[in-house]
């Protein structure tokens, strides 16, 4: 039969209404749009990951990424990287448990240096791949040399300050307790220089929070030139609770702030038991500490100078003590 030359259209069959169509998970939605920087597949995306790969490789040094965490989350373990901060750690006689060094590294003299103090030292040496050590450094530019840098082991800032006290009172300690305590301090080199000045003017101890405060990085021990192996660093569970302890203990609290009430060459109370306590350099010493202070002490500076570096002001401080000590 003719079909008068038309075609005969096969209509597609569509759901029938009130199905929502065919399939379990057919009115499922997908959610809301990611962003553009989110798909993997947009352009934005890879600008992302380029930004934050470009962040990670800025400079070399000291690190922590990838760390394992320990209690309440902090970093126990840290990297030095790169040829130039490798061989100043070591110089500078920073812990270390392993040397890592990359497969058929190019060597100079940096990496002859840095090989010869590992083995002086016995620091194992242990060649790795590349693949391992951009993971080890987290894409960090390291020219083939990684410092793997032990936890540092806290003391406890009360049992410090109690057996310091014990100590002295049976002479086994020449000089009264000195420590310094420290009140929002975040930059590594501030603390390895008051450690460092602790140091010298026969302190006994330094204690920091454990939160929003500095702790004992490979920068902290560098810029401490050794000093961190004589002088121990406490922790502070809670700062306040911690100076309230020691002045129940007969350790007197000397707050250091431009404003104090007592100027440092009238100190009266170097030759006692005490603890210098210095804020950061922007915002000085919290409220609660301050309130918390038996004293405030305030350094003599020229009027131009609105205030020290805090490792300075404690610097100051400690020689002052010391003299009145020594004058004694």
């Amino acid at each position: 039969m003719a079909n008068n030359g038309r075609r005969s259209v096969k209509m597609k069959k569509g759901p029938t209404v009130g199905t929502g169509g065919h399939g379990r998970k057919a009115l499922e939605g997908k959610g809301p749009t990611p962003k553009a920087e989110d798909r993997p597949y947009h352009k934005a995306h890879k600008s992302k990951q380029l930004a934050e790969r470009s962040a990670a490789k800025r400079g070399t040094g000291t690190r922590n990424p990838g760390a394992r965490s320990g209690p309440k989350g902090r970093a126990t373990e840290e990297v030095v990287t790169g040829r130039n901060s490798v061989v100043e750690a070591l110089r500078a006689g920073i812990p270390a448990k392993a040397l890592h060094v990359a497969i058929r590294i190019e060597m100079d003299d940096r990496v002859k240096e840095s090989l010869k103090l590992a083995a002086e030292r016995g620091i194992p040496l242990l060649e790795t791949g590349k693949p391992e050590l951009d993971r080890m450094t987290d894409d960090a530019i390291h020219q083939g040399l990684v410092l793997q840098i032990p936890p540092y082991e806290y003391q406890d800032a009360y049992e410090l300050a109690e057996e310091t006290l014990e100590s002295w009172k049976k002479g086994h300690v020449a000089n009264a307790p000195l420590f310094v305590a420290l009140d929002g301090i975040t930059d590594p080199r501030n603390l390895g220089a008051i450690i460092r000045s602790v140091s010298a003017f026969s302190g006994h101890g330094v204690i920091v929070p454990e939160r929003r405060s500095v702790g004992v990085t490979a920068s902290a021990w560098k810029t401490s030139a050794g000093a961190a192996v004589r002088v121990p660093v406490a922790r502070a569970a809670n700062l306040n609770s911690t100076l309230k302890a020691f002045k129940n203990m007969g350790i007197y609290v000397l707050g250091l702030d431009g404003d104090g009430d007592v100027s440092l060459p009238d100190l009266a109370l170097a030759t006692e038991p005490v603890c210098i306590v210095v804020g950061s350099e922007g915002k000085g010493l919290s409220r609660l500490v301050r309130e918390n202070c038996d004293q405030i002490v305030s350094i003599p500076i020229d009027s131009a100078m609105e205030s020290l570096n805090a490792s300075m002001a404690v610097g100051i401080s400690l020689y002052e003590i010391s003299r009145q000590r020594a004058a004694k």
